[in-house]
């Protein structure tokens, strides 16, 4: 029998998290960097869940978002763990379900808190998840690292300003909370020691395979999908193949895009992030969790969430 408490509630009924009230001088005062010097008051340790949803939900979410799904394309690039993936029907098969569950299962953590009711049971969900399979540390650990660093590097290359240094350290520390709170161990201690780690586990690990390459694809329709009819997927995947890197396509399987294209679609999104920042700051926060999903269009429970 499900227990009748805030972790299961709707989302869309659940309050705005507690991080909003927090910040509200900033956010009122409506100057574009008021929010990015609010954060640098704060400790990247001890605030660390405040500065991730501040730069998730209030700076960067359309940033964010964008980069976590090519960051998606990288961890498929690790030919060792691919297999499993296929073979658990997820990715291939019900490719959108599964985007969403892990886009809602992480947002419910990032905007209330690992601390919270809602986020409590999102990790517990999504422990439950990973639990039914034999997974190697090592590709946790990877997998961990690229919510680290993709983000960041993405946002530094496209947004509207550059990441800061207690960003980014917030953003190592919120993550290594939630892998400890996996059971993943041997986490680098240091900021620069698990980047080192992120490097060194590509270069070594990224070679092509099969089960790589209809993960990717599967996950690149998807991403066409949500812009364009399946008559244009083929037309429309070079766009897609152009923000990613040589060495991945490799892994994955897909062949770069011409180079003319990887330039015009570069300065496309980097010519965005400049016109954002001309733009005053988001008078609301951007919550996944509030709006509604091919998979979840009236909403869900947590308990929802992932495989049966």
């Amino acid at each position: 029998m499900k227990e009748n408490n805030e972790a299961e509630a709707l989302n869309f009924a659940a309050p705005l998290p507690p991080w909003e009230q927090k910040a509200a001088a900033a956010i009122r005062s409506r100057r574009r960097f008021a929010i990015r010097d609010y954060i640098e008051t704060l400790d990247p340790v001890a605030d660390c869940q405040e500065i991730a949803y501040l730069f998730t939900c209030r700076e960067f979410p359309w940033d964010t978002t964008r980069s976590l799904e090519f960051a998606l394309f990288r961890v498929f690039g690790i030919a060792k763990g691919t297999p499993l993936l296929v073979q658990t029907g997820e990715f291939v098969q019900r490719t959108q379900k599964r985007y969403d569950d892990t886009v809602l299962i992480l947002s419910e953590i990032l905007e209330n808190g690992y601390d919270s009711p809602r986020g409590s049971a999102a990790l517990v969900r999504m422990n439950k998840q990973h639990g039914r399979f034999q997974i190697p540390n090592d590709e946790y650990l990877y997998t961990l690292s690229t919510f680290i660093y993709e983000p960041a590097r993405w946002i530094d290359r496209y947004g509207w300003r550059k990441v800061t240094r207690t960003e980014k350290l917030a953003s190592y520390h919120f993550w290594c909370e939630i892998g400890r709170r996996m059971g993943i161990r041997d986490i680098p201690e240091t900021y620069e020691a698990f980047e080192q780690f992120n490097r060194v586990f590509e270069r070594e690990h990224f070679r092509y395979s099969p089960d790589n390459e209809v993960i990717a694809v599967a996950t690149r329709n998807l991403m066409l999908s949500w812009v364009l009819p399946r008559f244009l997927w083929r037309t429309g995947a070079p766009f897609v193949h152009a923000l990613i890197d040589d060495a991945l396509l490799v892994a994955v399987g897909m062949k770069p895009a011409p180079v003319w294209l990887q330039r015009m679609v570069r300065w496309s999104v980097r010519l965005r992030g400049v016109f954002f920042g001309l733009l005053p700051p988001r008078r609301k926060p951007r919550l996944l969790t509030r709006i509604a999903t091919p998979t979840y269009p009236k909403g869900y429970q947590i308990s929802d969430l992932g495989a049966r």
